[in-house]
């Protein structure tokens, strides 16, 4: 196994972290897992930082059920990663169930911490 193949698996790994310490509304971890120059485009087009991603991730009234990643594919050169995936989201708003499929793109970086998305693009809902 090369190098980049290790790293793809390694991104993919941490891909699949996050999404799990979304449905857990676990933050210590996606502090971990995100980057502190965080930007994060959401599907409806809004760009959140790291700290407006996190509270509304993990303390906002979207609660997060569970977050399945399929098709993932990494492509690794030097220190940047780049993920793309179908996610299927399962979340609460407002007391309303919700499941919506949409198009990840995520952007990671190798830090001194291991690999940290930086980078989030996810496309409006298929439908």
């Amino acid at each position: 196994m090369t190098r980049d193949s290790a790293d793809e698996e390694v991104v993919a790994e941490a891909a699949v972290r996050r999404a799990a310490a979304l449905a857990e509304r676990d933050e210590a971890a996606l502090r971990e897992l995100m980057h502190p120059g965080l930007q994060w485009t959401t599907f409806r087009g809004d760009v959140l930082d790291y700290e407006q991603y996190l509270a509304g991730n993990t303390r906002g009234e979207l609660v997060w059920r569970a977050q399945r990643l399929d098709d993932v594919r990494v492509t690794v050169a030097g220190d940047t990663a780049v993920l793309t995936a179908w996610v299927t989201d399962e979340v609460t708003r407002g007391g309303q169930d919700l499941e919506f499929r949409v198009r990840l793109t995520q952007t990671w970086t190798r830090t001194a911490q291991g690999w940290r998305c930086i980078a989030g693009h996810a496309s409006p809902p298929a439908g």
